[in-house]
């Protein structure tokens, strides 16, 4: 008897329960070898006052079988609760998101017809590191976290998902003509990478057109990579111009773990009357499928529920009249999939995976980077404080004079002081920047800290800036 392969399942909130049901009744019956540990996850944790929703002995599970199949949850609003999603990716280091997109032309609606785009999304830092604070009466931070091993672990499974999959082009999206250090960093890697695969074609986008690009003409894209919250909404668009964003599906890879998922969320409205389309999840477990070496059963699944759309069999969210054959809910749903085992579409492309190998793709160490020489040159010291720029600027060129020079002021990012517009508009969040005049130590800083405490400034933070090699480690302000 072939060894069964342990996979985690969570059925989830919402819809979840039904859609898991069915997807586990299609791969039981496509022959999936699997031993299945269930966990409790999503509202009912959280109700027990566990706030990322997911308690220790379900992470025992997690670590055992390395492979987590999720239903939706729902995590509550507010009240210091945390994303169970990335705090699952980024507790087991699920650094890849991959979400494909693809139409089903003429037998779910769509406007683009020969869609076939797959987006891999860096999965554990950008805005989504989740550090935040309000600063002032009218001012929040959220900080933005890119790193060049997280950079360069996306593009490189990017670029091995290419090769591995005969995917003809990369495409990076990224924001670097505002965001110059960040997405800077991001799309430079991406040039350093990209170069160890002369074979694809590689083209870089900024995220704004790019957006509106795949919205417009998708089948100009094959693999895009791009960082955590711009692939989080481009592949959102993507999903919905296919036809449905309830076909969306998500993996999350790691190097020793991954989570598979429907895109789609709980679905309330819905749950409990046996409408909901488990198309999603099932996908989605169907590159679990390939993950764990069981390509013959991926295979076979993916063409009966090729076969099922093909003949009109659909549910509610994507019947239409003249089109569909029949409408039908969940359970019809599951029934016609599994009936159809062993059959394959003949409009619709068969899928082949081929033979399978357990672990997904394997990438090489990280690249080795020489350090750059370190410098402390100054530091930004931001303050909470109402007035005038002049005034500001007045009182703070008068600190730390011996080993700094009060070297600008800007308000919200924008250039104040000296020689600022009357026009500009003056919040509650200022910025300081001094320069050093000579050699630097942290104790000068804090002696101008305490400088410009004495005078009733309210210090509410303070960056230090640094040269790498002599290279600035930091932007000037808008309008230096």
């Amino acid at each position: 008897m072939t060894q069964k392969t342990p996979v985690t399942v969570a059925r989830g909130d919402g819809i979840g329960p039904e859609i898991m049901d069915a997807t586990l009744k299609i791969l039981e019956a496509g022959g999936a070898r699997l031993e299945i540990e269930e966990i409790e996850i999503g509202e009912k944790v959280y109700e027990r006052g566990v706030k990322n929703g997911i308690e220790d002995s379900s992470w025992a599970s997690l670590r055992r079988t390395k492979v987590f199949l999720k239903a939706p949850i729902f995590t509550p609003m507010g009240k210091g609760y945390k994303s169970l999603n990335v705090t699952v990716r980024k507790t087991l280091g699920l650094y890849a998101n991959v979400r494909p997109c693809t139409s089903y032309y003429p037998f779910i609606e769509t406007n683009h017809e020969k869609m076939d785009v797959v987006i891999v999304r860096e999965n554990e830092e950008d805005l989504y590191a989740g550090i935040e604070y309000r600063q002032t009466q009218t001012v929040c931070e959220s900080m933005k976290l890119i790193s060049r091993p997280g950079s360069e672990k996306i593009i490189r499974y990017a670029f091995e998902y290419a090769r591995a999959n005969a995917r003809k082009k990369v495409t990076c999206m990224i924001k670097d003509n505002i965001m110059k250090m960040a997405d800077g960093l991001f799309y430079s890697v991406f040039q350093e990478i990209g170069a160890e695969y002369p074979e694809i074609e590689q083209e870089r986008y900024i995220i704004d057109i790019g957006t509106a690009r795949i919205a417009a003409k998708p089948q100009d894209f094959d693999v895009i990579v791009t960082e955590n919250l711009y692939g989080d909404i481009i592949s959102d668009v993507a999903a919905e111009i296919t036809g449905s964003v309830g076909l969306g599906i998500s993996a999350n890879i790691g190097q020793t773990c991954a989570m598979f998922e429907a895109m789609h969320g709980t679905a309330p409205d819905i749950a409990g009357k046996g409408i909901a389309n488990p198309s999603g999840l099932l996908l989605g477990s169907i590159m679990m499928l390939v993950h764990i070496g069981q390509n013959d059963v991926a295979e076979r699944v993916h063409n009966a529920w090729l076969k099922t759309i093909e003949d009109g069999i659909h549910t509610g969210d994507i019947y239409r009249e003249g089109v569909s054959k029949k409408r039908v809910g969940t359970d019809e749903f599951t029934q016609a999939v599994v009936a159809r085992m062993g059959q394959e579409p003949v409009r619709l492309s068969p899928v082949r995976y081929g033979e399978g190998k357990a672990g997904g793709l394997q990438l090489p160490p990280l690249k080795e980077i020489k350090p750059q020489k370190k410098e402390l040159v100054g530091c930004d010291v931001y303050l909470d404080w109402m007035g005038d720029p002049d005034k500001l600027g007045d009182m703070a060129s008068k600190m730390g004079t011996g080993n700094f020079t009060l070297e600008m002021i800007s308000n919200r990012g924008m250039k104040v002081w000296p020689d600022g517009a009357k026009e500009t508009f003056c919040g509650d969040h200022w910025r300081l920047r001094y320069k050093a005049k000579g050699t630097l130590t942290q104790h000068h800083i804090l002696d101008l800290i305490d400088q410009i405490s004495a005078q009733k400034l309210d210090v509410i933070k303070i960056e230090n800036l640094y040269t790498f090699d002599g290279e600035n480690g930091f932007t000037q302000a808008q309008g230096e």
